[in-house]
């Protein structure tokens, strides 16, 4: 059963009362969860700084029935229902190797993928990601941004700034020559300036083979003509839609 609304549902991540599963119809609370614009940069990956940062828990939703997970459970692609009934899932949801924060975004990732919808899936498997990188297990969160990546380009292409992502995903996954090689073919299509600064440091710290967590306002210096990154979407003007504003809808959009 799929459903693009429900009476229980509001805006993602709120409601008031009882949420009908969009998949299987079970009935369950689902604690009501408004994003806040976050106070800090965010990563070069855009993972938002904090509150935001510090929220995960809260940014899906997970029927305690059929274990569907979704910004908002209470709606759900026509095809949810057969995925979320098959082996894979069924597998996914129930390996315990897994954090179980990590399972909830990569039981969502894979509705995603199976109903078509890949790059939002590889935000999720990211999102995966960032939950085992506040565990330090780095080995997860390298497999899952190298899943990520999988994603990405399996998808639509990429454009300028989602592929800043990508070789972000590659660099902290120690992917160097992949990583390197993204990076530079990137440079060399001009890309928008603030997109190119970001490149620029992204290169050396590829060279520098440092896997770590570096953000945005590291990249781009206080003396960057305003409106500085933490106001605009990278790579647009000031009159485009502000970053906060793109990383909800990319954080918690629906599939």
């Amino acid at each position: 059963m799929a459903s693009s609304s429900s009476s229980t549902g509001s805006k993602t991540g709120q409601t008031a009362g009882p949420v009908r599963c969009a998949v299987c119809g079970g009935e369950s609370r689902q604690p009501p969860f408004r994003p806040g614009a976050p106070e800090q940069a965010p990563d070069l990956d855009l993972r938002p700084g904090e509150p935001l940062r510090g929220t995960m828990g809260r940014w899906l939703q997970q029927c305690p029935h059929c274990a569907y997970a979704a910004p908002d459970i209470a709606r759900a692609h026509p095809a949810a229902a057969e995925a979320v009934a098959a082996a894979p899932f069924r597998a996914l949801v129930a390996e315990t190797s897994y954090p179980a924060l990590a399972r909830r975004f990569l039981a969502w990732a894979h509705v995603l993928e199976e109903t078509g919808a890949l790059h939002a899936s590889a935000e999720a498997t990211l999102h995966a990601a960032w939950v085992v990188d506040d565990m330090n297990r780095p080995d997860l969160a390298a497999e899952w941004r190298r899943d990520a990546v999988a994603l990405w380009r399996s998808g639509p292409p990429l454009d300028a700034e989602q592929t800043v992502r990508v070789i972000d995903a590659l660099r902290r996954a120690e992917a160097w020559p992949d990583a390197a090689a993204t990076a530079a073919q990137l440079a060399r299509s001009h890309p928008p300036e603030v997109v190119a600064q970001v490149v620029a440091v992204e290169q050396r710290l590829i060279a520098a083979h440092d896997s770590g967590r570096h953000t945005i306002a590291s990249a781009l210096p206080p003396s960057f003509p305003r409106p500085h990154v933490a106001q605009q979407r990278l790579g647009r003007g000031a009159a485009g839609p502000g970053i906060w504003a793109w990383i909800m809808k990319k954080l918690f959009r629906r599939n």
